[in-house]
């Protein structure tokens, strides 16, 4: 009923590539949508079928007693601060997605600053008025234990899953 030592570590092994797997798809979807908001893809108005009347921005919805002081204007502000810090998290996510599938199509370990220059070529911006060391530091973050990434060198990474199919 329970499982051996060596089940439980190639249960891992797979999972492991599953996650990574389902990371990759979910940067590369993430990616597409970003690129096509880019480009100027369909507004929002494109989106509503004829016939159907625009819903009006929950910011233009009068509140009673707004305009004496009284209403919700912070409630608006920390939403958004909280969508932010999910939409940031997410883009981190992607972006690590993006440096382990960039990893897995080099085929060899890379530097932060060859992975900034695929990652930059995908569409992707890395913040701060140094980027590979801003990078260097997210990769690090995530070349720790059960990480997708193990840290080789002074800024050099590979995937993880390469070091636990060779032992």
């Amino acid at each position: 009923m329970f499982l051996s030592e060596a089940e439980a570590e190639a249960a891992l092994r797979d999972l492991r590539h599953r996650r990574d797997a389902l990371d990759r798809a979910i940067a590369e979807h993430q990616l597409y949508l970003e690129l096509g908001r880019r480009l100027g893809g369909p507004s929002r108005a494109a989106d509503v079928p004829p016939g159907r009347p625009e819903v009006p921005e929950p910011a233009s919805i009068p509140v009673p007693g707004a305009g004496q002081g009284q209403g919700l204007d912070p409630l608006p502000d920390a939403a958004r601060a909280g969508e932010d810090l999910v939409a940031a998290r997410r883009h981190g996510r992607a972006l690590v997605a993006a440096a382990v599938n960039l990893l897995h199509e080099a085929g060899r370990p890379l530097h932060a600053g060859e992975i900034l220059e695929g990652l930059t070529a995908l569409g992707f911006a890395v913040p701060g008025h140094d980027p590979v060391a801003a990078l260097n530091t997210r990769l690090w973050k995530r070349s720790g234990p059960g990480g997708p990434l193990k840290r080789l060198g002074e800024a050099v990474y590979a995937p993880a899953e390469e070091d636990e199919d060779l032992g």
